[in-house]
Formats: C-alpha cells, sequence, structure tokens
C-alpha cells in the first residue's frame, strides 16, 4: 500500500497527470475538428505541459533552497529535463504559426511565475489574476494551437469550443480554490475568497449551464457526443457540489483533473462501439 501511494504521488507531484489532461483535451479538439494523424500536436501539449507545470509549481521551491522533498525533487527534474528534449523535439515539428503562437503561451506561463517588473511580485500572486491566466493558457494549448497546426477553417462552432473550454477550465479550478481556501494567501484574492463558497458554486454552475447551451449550438458532434459531453459536465458540477475545505488533496490533483482524461476516453470508446 505504500508503495502504491509512493508511486500515485510521484505520478501526481511530478505532473504526469496534468500533462495527460491537456493531452486529453488536444485530442478532444482533434476530434471535434476531424483532425488525425497529428502526433505531434499532442505529445507537445503533454510534454510541455509537464514542464511548464512543474516549473510553475517547483521554481519557487528551488529558488528559496527549500528542498523538503530533496529526493523525489531530484527525480522530478530529470524527469522535466527528458520531458523538456522531447517537448522541444516536437516543438520543431509543429507548423511555423503554431510555434509561434506557442512561444506566447509560454510567455504567460513565464508571466504567472517569474517577477518580471522590479518590487513586482509575479501573476500568480496578482489579485484575482490567477484563475484568468490559467484558464486562458489552457484554451490557447488545448484548442487554438490544434486547430492552428491543422490549418483547420475557422468558424463559428471553433469560439463556441474555445469559450467551453474556458468554462471547464475555469470551473475545474473553482474547485481547486474551494479546496485551497485555508492555505491561499488572502491578498490572492481568489474567486472563493471573494463572494464566498456558496456563490462560487452557483458561479460555477451558472457557467456549467451556458456550456450546456453551447453544446447544443455546436454543429461539430453529433448527438451521442453531445449526450456525453453533457454527463462529464453534470460530474463536473458534483464534484463542484461536494467540494469543501477539508477534502483531501487527491479530490483535485487526481479525481479533479481526471475528468478530461475520463471525458476523452469515453468519447474513443463511444465512437468505437455506437
Amino acid at each position: 500500500m505504500k508503495i502504491f501511494k509512493t508511486i500515485i504521488d510521484f505520478y501526481i507531484n511530478s505532473s504526469i497527470h496534468v500533462g495527460l489532461s491537456c493531452y486529453a483535451l488536444v485530442r478532444i479538439t482533434q476530434m471535434r475538428f476531424h483532425i488525425s494523424h497529428d502526433e505531434s500536436m499532442a505529445n507537445f501539449a503533454l510534454f510541455g505541459t509537464i514542464v511548464g507545470y512543474n516549473f510553475v509549481k517547483y521554481d519557487a521551491l528551488a529558488r528559496t533552497k527549500k528542498l523538503e522533498m530533496r529526493n523525489q525533487l531530484k527525480t522530478i527534474a530529470l524527469f522535466s529535463f527528458c520531458s523538456l528534449l522531447l517537448a522541444s523535439y516536437y516543438f520543431f515539428c509543429l507548423q511555423k504559426t503554431t510555434r509561434l503562437f506557442s512561444i506566447l503561451v509560454l510567455g504567460l506561463t513565464l508571466l504567472y511565475t517569474l517577477p518580471f517588473f522590479p518590487n513586482k511580485k509575479n501573476a500568480r500572486n496578482w489579485a484575482g489574476v490567477k484563475i484568468y491566466i490559467v484558464a486562458l493558457c489552457w484554451v490557447g494549448v488545448t484548442v487554438i494551437l490544434p486547430v492552428l497546426n491543422a490549418n483547420t477553417t475557422i468558424e463559428t462552432d471553433f469560439f463556441s469550443t474555445a469559450i467551453q473550454r474556458f468554462i471547464v477550465i475555469f470551473v475545474l479550478i473553482l474547485i481547486f480554490e474551494i479546496i485551497d481556501l485555508k492555505q491561499d494567501d488572502p491578498n490572492l484574492q481568489t474567486v472563493p475568497q471573494q463572494i464566498g463558497i456558496q456563490r462560487t458554486k452557483q458561479l460555477g454552475y451558472f457557467l456549467l449551464l451556458i456550456f450546456c447551451g453551447l453544446e447544443f449550438s455546436n454543429n461539430s458532434f453529433n448527438n451521442k457526443n453531445h449526450y456525453l459531453s453533457i454527463a462529464l459536465i453534470s460530474t463536473i458540477g458534483l464534484l463542484l457540489a461536494f467540494a469543501n475545505e477539508k477534502k483531501s488533496k487527491y479530490y483535485t490533483s487526481f479525481w479533479t483533473e481526471s475528468i478530461p482524461i475520463l471525458w476523452w476516453l469515453l468519447l474513443l470508446l463511444f465512437n468505437v462501439l455506437v
């Protein structure tokens, strides 16, 4: 049991799980816009997310030399370096326009992490900004980049998909913010800190209703895929409903982040069987 927990903790702490979630969302976008044979884009998203998240999570720890996770941190650093090499390889497999846009996303990630301006905190500590930067980065990587790389014609469905993806990521982050409410610095001005847990949940439900409305106005998916998407959104609603400050870290770092992976796997299964 202890070995299993160690493996799961490494899987989560090394950002493999969140990387697979990003990979899954790229695959969902490719399915929605009928993009095939684009392994490079999905793999770039996977390894780039692992590198980006590990950089965000462990940059401050490394700079302040707080090495409580000494052995695991060294392993994660090595794993992140290997992921960086793979991300770099797949980066140069992308279209030129895609590479340029991915640099913009990288800039947002660095802005989120590093203090670029004298005597200023990074964007992660700007009051109320964090959730929007993270959601925009995810939309950029999982919607805009795959479409750009495939040279797909941008139509109305593209914009509704981008809005839907922003909503999904935004609501998932709300769950994280509710769970982390006691640990977060009050100056961060997270949504639950500003409006309270109950109103945060109400905001999340409202956004999920908007998602559902957009889903049935979207022409890219057939009916079975529409209903599957709605079922997954309902699952997010349940996770939001039961979110509270007493939940363990696995509630968010494993179960909540599993939603995109489950969504993609079920889409694959439904398209094979039905």
